[in-house]
């Protein structure tokens, strides 16, 4: 692999765990689930795919390269899918999202 490369994936792979992080912190401070949930699907769906990106270009021109296309295929179709549905479970069942401004408390 070229420097150039090894450069463009490790960006790639920092950029994954960096989002990853951003989506955790974003897990603790949203006050409910539905804005947990937003947080969390639109992280995770971005660093997850930057992640996989990043190994692609590792991979190089093999099997492996083709198994990880299709996980980044199912990634960016299922996940904000799985996100909608179970937010859509949870605004039809008991909790309703909250609609208060920052620094109001439940």
């Amino acid at each position: 692999m070229s420097p150039a490369l090894a450069v463009v994936s490790g960006l790639l792979l920092l950029t994954g765990a960096l989002f990853t992080v951003i989506g955790g912190i974003g897990i603790l401070r949203m006050p409910d689930v539905i804005t947990r949930m937003h947080a969390a699907g639109i992280t995770d769906t971005i660093g997850a795919g930057t992640t996989i990106a990043g190994l692609m270009i590792i991979a190089g021109w093999s099997l492996l390269l083709v198994k990880l296309a299709v996980l980044l295929v199912f990634l960016l179709l299922l996940s904000p899918t799985a996100s909608h549905a179970l937010a859509r479970a949870t605004i039809h069942g008991t909790r309703r999202p909250w609609l208060g401004g920052p620094g109001d408390s439940q």
